[in-house]
């Protein structure tokens, strides 16, 4: 056994390349595990380069020059980013400030058709199970409710660091647009001349990561826009609150949209109660979720690996346990990493089988 895992290590790694790569990310994973907090304004700004990164890059392409691009496509996401805080973040806050206040009469909304269920089919349906079920529906609605404000709290208190990400991080997006050739030469000095593999994992990496990040942004705004627009047509209430619920859900694959139904569905029920308008509420959300993953994720990540949905999943389940909302974020992306990593290897290990033979008199006469 232990020949066997001698064998494969030195078949794997008797190529100083792929110790290269190994020792980087291993110190990468450390660097973020341990420094995360510290570098999170780095790590948002590296982001929000990256998605800067395709307009500026088109604006080269007609002929501008670095410098005019960047400040042109950096105002505009400076124009948006404030219509964002002054217009819509106070409207989706004084909606979730409502909501939370009126949770109870939500839960007497769901335990009245319970009990109206429990009417027309008691046989299948236990008043006693309903009333266990309603208290316990009631008790995580309070503590949610309780959790949302201590975290409202806890967001005054830390509203100072906040304003200070507010400069700090648009100005590393600007030089990280604007010194874009300068950063990475400086990158590339502190590299190992070894890094055949690293820039072979970094070249594909790189157009993983901006089109995810370009798509992941394009598939936020229109899912919530349309999700908005679909809400106002009911007349639902909250729509601004839940269509932003909904197109943050695409954040979580599979999973969010799952669970962004429960509230949605709870307003309606809330507001409709049992009728046709619900029904063609839910039936309009399920259209706008179905064209979402059939129609929309495959036009805007057609450049993306394709990850089989258990490997999806379990990378957010790992990430996102290890790094919170951006390992959730950037989960696709480091699951393809994994996977450029592992094929890289698996390459390197094939290639180091394939020991070259020493030249004969008739190839070096050739």
């Amino acid at each position: 056994m232990l020949g066997y895992l001698r064998n494969w290590f030195q078949r794997r790694f008797s190529d100083p390349n792929a110790v290269t790569l190994t020792l980087l990310l291993v110190i990468s994973f450390a660097i973020i595990m341990f420094a995360g907090q510290i570098l999170a304004p780095i790590l948002v700004a590296i982001a929000l380069a990256y998605l800067l990164e395709w307009p500026v890059a088109r604006l080269q392409s007609v002929g501008l020059g670095r410098l005019y691009a960047v400040l042109i496509v950096f105002l505009l996401f400076i124009s948006f980013a404030l219509l964002l805080v002054f217009f819509l973040v106070p409207v989706i806050w004084q909606q979730g400030v409502n909501l939370l206040s009126e949770l109870p009469l939500i839960a007497q909304a769901w335990r009245d058709l319970m009990e109206s269920a429990e009417e027309i089919a008691p046989a299948f349906i236990d008043g006693s199970q309903i009333q266990m079920f309603t208290d316990k529906v009631n008790d995580r609605l309070l503590q949610f409710g309780q959790s949302i404000l201590e975290r409202s709290w806890n967001t005054i208190v830390l509203l100072a660091v906040f304003l200070v990400y507010m400069i700090i991080v648009p100005l590393l997006v600007f030089f990280m647009l604007k010194d874009k050739a300068l950063l990475l030469s400086h990158f590339s000095r502190v590299l190992p001349e070894q890094r055949r593999l690293i820039s072979q994992v970094g070249t594909e990496m790189n157009s993983q990561i901006m089109n995810y990040i370009r798509g992941k942004s394009a598939e936020i705004v229109i899912v919530g826009v349309v999700t908005f627009i679909t809400f106002s047509f009911f007349d639902l209430r909250y729509s601004a609150l839940l269509a932003t619920l909904v197109g943050l859900s695409v954040l979580v694959p599979y999973i969010g949209a799952a669970v962004v139904t429960i509230p949605v569905a709870l307003v309606g029920l809330f507001q409709f109660g049992i009728s046709p308008i619900l029904f063609w509420l839910i039936f309009a959300y399920l259209v706008i979720q179905a064209l979402d993953g059939n129609v929309l994720v495959p036009i805007l990540f057609s450049e993306a690996v394709s990850l089989n949905p258990v490997y999806i999943i379990g990378a957010v389940l790992i990430f996102g346990g290890i790094w919170g909302f951006w390992g959730v974020f950037f989960a696709i992306p480091l699951a393809s990493l994994v996977k450029a990593v592992i094929t890289a290897l698996s390459h390197q290990g094939e290639h180091v089988d394939e020991q070259p033979t020493e030249p004969t008199g008739a190839d070096l006469a050739e």
